[in-house]
């Protein structure tokens, strides 16, 4: 399984948004990277200057959005979507998809029930609940 860290992670995004940049040839998850941080313009900058941003925190008590944990969380739901784990969740998303006329919109809907779920179970110790996560998803699918 591939667990990377923190730091492992954020340059995985900055590896692949350079390689893009130059277009240098884009290998396995680096072209779904690319795809997803194309869609968030407001993280480009971010992207651009890994000596700045590479070790920064946010702060959600400030009001702080972070772009990493962003971007991997569109990430974790690709990869979910592509095999539709939990069972159902291809599903969900497609009628989401069709309710806003938006699949990135869709896609952040999917992120905010995978939050809670995340939440959840952090909170109550336990594992995470994918029937939570999908019933989430059904109340805002219908």
């Amino acid at each position: 399984m591939f667990n990377p860290s923190r730091d492992q992670a954020r340059q995985f995004l900055f590896d692949s948004w350079r390689k893009h940049k130059y277009r240098e040839p884009l290998v396995g998850l680096e072209a779904v990277v690319v795809d997803v941080i194309s869609r968030h313009p407001e993280y480009h900058k971010i992207l651009d200057a890994p000596e700045r941003y590479a070790d920064r925190d946010y702060l959600p008590e400030a009001g702080e959005t972070n772009p990493f944990l962003h971007l991997s969380m569109h990430l974790a739901i690709e990869e979910q979507l592509s095999i539709d784990q939990p069972p159902g969740i291809k599903g969900h998303y497609q009628r989401l998809c069709t309710k806003l006329g938006d699949p990135h919109a869709a896609q952040h809907i999917v992120m905010d029930c995978l939050a809670e779920m995340i939440w959840q179970a952090q909170r109550y110790n336990t594992p995470p609940d994918s029937k939570l996560y999908l019933d989430c998803l059904g109340k805002h699918a219908v």
